[in-house]
């Protein structure tokens, strides 16, 4: 029996469906994003702040962000897994890097529920 011993950022099948499914989330928000400025076409900024101001919208715009946050943080911890050899060098910007997500997160949810 041979033992493998798997290195890098070869996580296989989890990080492979993380990415393909926030990019159908983000493709299907592009779509209806330019499907409601198309047929609504809020002309000044009383009108799109209105258009964000239905929960649906606000939801949809949040999954948005999260999605994009998940596929960001997939695509750049393999790209550290697979270039930053120190492990505490890779531990430090994968903490940078999540801290900033999650910071953006709020941010997002502060600016959706602010309107």
């Amino acid at each position: 029996m041979v033992n493998r011993t798997v290195v890098g950022a070869h996580y296989g099948l989890t990080g492979w469906l993380a990415q393909r499914i926030t990019a159908v989330l983000m493709v299907l928000y592009t779509l209806l994003i330019v499907a409601v400025f198309l047929f609504v076409r809020p002309g000044d900024f009383t009108a799109c702040k209105a258009l964000f101001g239905y929960g649906w919208m606000r939801i949809a715009t949040l999954l948005f962000f999260v999605s994009l946050f998940a596929h960001a943080w997939v695509g750049v911890r393999d790209i550290l897994m697979d270039y930053i050899k120190p492990t505490g060098l890779r531990l430090s910007l994968e903490v940078l890097v999540i801290l900033a997500l999650v910071s953006y997160g709020a941010w997002a949810a502060h600016i959706l529920w602010r309107a």
